[in-house]
């Protein structure tokens, strides 16, 4: 199957205007008429952006299924995400005795891809600071000590979220990074040079900037600003007007750059969902339809969807368009080490949106086949 796209294309400024998909790789791109004849002909509209699918580094439900249930559920996930322009993602799963955590990442590695990739696990926890755990269950926390850090390396999910300065904190990170994994630093109350520390030992991501860790203080930084001030590593950022307010969105582009910081929604079963009653990792969560929250009112993930995330970035100050979808695309598929993901670029994979002028999903490709169309 050939499909040839034509229209303004992002990060291709004027020199091309088209590009041909054929088994699942872009081939050509150009201007003009495409050495093939295409079997299909996707063009954009006016206003219209053809943009490289988005990629969600933390998805816990989506559309009422919780990534906990399992492959069947993470299926369902696949299958609902590119009706938002993602084309991958990482099902993830919070706090849960490291045995539930390596039996998460093989339910990821059994999952059907119905829509979008699935990536891998993340597992968000358990070894975080239980002063920072948010939604996660404290009965859930742990040390990483050497055996339970053996039973997740051995799992091999492609994401851990770690607090550093728990005891064998730095140990678990060089471990874990060992494996291939990504090692996130969240859910952690350690101070700036224990940041410094776990940079040094391996972390590359921050999870979910600025939420479960102290506050920036003038006299005592914290790990957030470790995290920020060093170009070795990428934060994630829930831009919904809830987790960060927009203003600390701006102040964050200022500091970090739009390179270094990957969109991500931290949703739920709630999003894409009416208000009521959902599931997180198996705990009862309440959304009013904007906000996730347990009982007690603690914020609980989100109800975002990644497209609502890049509307949100590209009005902020200093912010366009283009910027906001590399955070989405680009930014979190090399993260991951994706090379052939978030990029339109001849040899990169068929992993497309195009966004109409209010930048709403009109139509999503994975793997040059169209999952979604409006």
């Amino acid at each position: 199957m050939r499909t040839l796209f034509r229209g303004p294309i992002h990060g291709q400024p004027g020199t091309s205007s088209a590009f041909l998909v054929e088994d699942g790789t872009i081939t050509w791109l150009g201007e003009g008429a495409p050495p093939r004849r295409p079997d299909e002909e996707i063009v954009a509209g006016p206003g219209e952006l053809i943009a490289p699918g988005f990629v969600d580094l933390q998805v816990n439900g989506f559309r009422g299924h919780d990534a906990a249930g399992g492959p069947a559920a993470i299926a369902s996930i696949s299958e609902a995400l590119p009706s938002t322009g993602v084309t991958a993602f990482l099902p993830t799963l919070i706090s849960a005795p490291v045995e539930a955590g390596a039996a998460f990442a093989a339910a990821v590695a059994a999952a059907a891809e119905k829509g979008a990739r699935v990536l891998g696990a993340h597992l968000e926890g358990p070894f975080i600071d239980p002063a920072f755990r948010g939604a996660h269950d404290r009965a859930c926390i742990t040390n990483p000590t050497p055996g339970k850090v053996e039973v997740i390396a051995t799992a091999k999910p492609r994401l851990v979220t770690i607090a550093p300065e728990r005891p064998g904190g730095l140990e678990a990170i060089r471990r874990l990074r060992a494996t291939g994994a990504v090692v996130s630093a969240g859910h952690s109350g350690a101070d700036f040079e224990c940041g410094r520390q776990a940079i040094a030992a391996g972390v590359r991501f921050g999870t979910h900037i600025y939420n479960a860790m102290p506050t920036v203080h003038h006299r005592r930084p914290g790990i957030a600003l470790a995290l920020l001030l060093d170009p070795r590593v990428t934060v994630g950022l829930i831009a919904d007007g809830e987790h960060v307010h927009p203003a600390v969105c701006e102040q964050l582009v200022r500091t970090k750059g739009p390179s270094r910081i990957a969109l991500t929604t931290d949703q739920t079963a709630a999003a894409g969902m009416a208000p009521g009653a959902y599931l997180l990792s198996g705990r009862h969560v309440m959304s009013d339809g904007a906000v996730v929250r347990l009982e007690d009112g603690t914020l609980a993930g989100s109800a975002a969807t990644m497209d609502h995330l890049v509307r949100r970035m590209s009005q902020l100050p200093g912010m366009n368009v283009a910027r906001a979808i590399g955070m989405a695309s680009t930014v979190p598929a090399r993260v991951l080490g994706e090379r052939s993901l978030g990029r339109i670029r001849v040899g990169a994979c068929a992993d497309l949106v195009v966004l109409d002028r209010d930048l709403h999903v009109r139509l999503t490709m994975v793997r040059g086949t169209v999952r979604y169309r409006s």
